[in-house]
This record gives structure tokens, C-alpha cells and sequence, in this order.
């Protein structure tokens, strides 16, 4: 009987002629079979047993004894096959995830109503008319005096008025919706990734 390495990431095969009351393909039982049983899955990378490491051949050498004494049994099965990776669509990146999808907003100016994609939205009238002014001017940006005569007609209230209205306006659209950008230093203005359209028809 001859043990050899199959091809890339196969297992030990034998070959033999078949003999009478033994299983076929050199199957042989162990003796003891009331024990434990050990089972080891050889993989070796090389296609022929000269180019084997020393470690390699030592125990090819192992397995051939243990074969020959009756000690082991050879089965054969399916080569392990390499799982490849799932294509990655094209002009993303293999480790990037995709981009969550930003919630809209949808202005109805005669009913003075926002709806957040399609939900309505409670706001009040100051931070109605603070999203709007914003919302028709999306690259200005504004001071906070500028923001108090136009939004709320009077330039003498206290500018951080201003400040608690983006904050109640921010927390009610929600915090994965970028609407309100901060200038430090300056003011507000609408935020380049907000997604909002405006419907004036009666």
C-alpha cells in the first residue's frame, strides 16, 4: 500500500487492490475500535513528496506506519475549497459600508407644515419660519442679528434667542438630519447635505 499527498489542500489518499471482506478504497478498521478516535485532516500545499519540508516528510512517514500497522483509517472526501470573498459593487470601496440613507424634509408653505419623510413634524412658528428663511437662502450665512430681523422682526431680544431656536429645531428634525450649520464666529446656515424641498402652491 502507497500513501502519497493529492493536489493543493487535498487530504491523504491510498491505493491498493481490493481484498476480500476488507472495505473498499484501502479503508482499513483499526483493530481497537471501542477507544476514542482521533481524526486529523492532512492538508499539504506541495504537488510532489521531493519537495516536501523535513517536518513534512516525518509525518507523511507517521501516516504510511500508522496505515500500514492498521492503526488508522484513510477516507476519502471533497477537497476543501477556498470560500471567495462577495463581489463588491462597483465605486465602493471592499471595506467601506454603505452610506445610510438621509431623511428628507418637505416644506408646505401655504399650510405652514413640515413633513419628515412623509411623518408631520411639530414646530412651532418661529422655528417654522427660522427653516424656511434658512431653507431660501442655502449658501448665505447669516449673523444672528440678521437671523432676529428677519425671522423674528426685531433686532433688541437677546442673540442667543437664536442659539435655543436651532437647538429645539435641530432636536426635533432629529440629529442624522443635517439642517443647521454653525459658522464659528459668524452665524448660521442651511447644511450643504440637507435634503429639503419647499412646495408653495396653495
Amino acid at each position: 500500500m502507497s500513501v502519497s499527498p493529492a493536489s493543493s489542500r487535498a487530504g491523504w489518499h491510498t491505493s491498493q487492490p481490493a481484498v476480500p471482506g476488507r472495505p473498499p478504497g484501502g479503508q482499513r478498521r483499526p483493530a481497537n475500535t471501542g477507544g476514542p478516535v482521533l481524526t486529523v485532516t492532512l492538508n499539504i500545499p506541495l504537488a510532489c513528496e521531493e519537495s516536501l519540508t523535513p517536518a513534512a516528510r516525518r509525518l507523511l512517514d507517521a501516516a504510511r506506519e500508522l496505515l500500514e500497522r492498521g492503526d488508522a483509517v484513510v477516507s476519502s472526501g471533497p477537497a476543501a475549497v477556498e470560500r471567495r470573498p462577495d463581489p463588491v459593487p462597483a465605486g465602493r470601496s471592499p471595506n467601506r459600508p454603505l452610506a445610510p440613507t438621509i431623511p428628507s424634509l418637505h416644506i408646505l408653505a401655504a399650510s405652514r407644515s413640515v413633513l419628515r419623510d412623509g411623518e408631520p413634524l411639530p414646530l412651532t412658528r418661529l422655528e417654522f419660519d427660522l427653516l424656511l428663511h434658512l431653507v431660501a437662502h442655502p449658501r448665505r450665512v447669516f449673523t444672528r442679528l440678521q437671523l432676529l430681523n428677519a425671522v423674528w422682526g426685531y433686532e433688541h431680544a437677546g442673540v442667543r434667542t437664536v442659539d435655543v431656536h436651532v437647538r429645539r429645531l435641530r432636536g426635533k428634525v432629529g440629529v442624522d438630519v443635517p439642517l443647521v450649520t454653525t459658522v464659528y464666529g459668524v452665524g448660521y446656515r442651511l447644511a450643504d447635505d440637507a435634503r429639503v424641498t419647499v412646495d408653495r402652491s396653495g
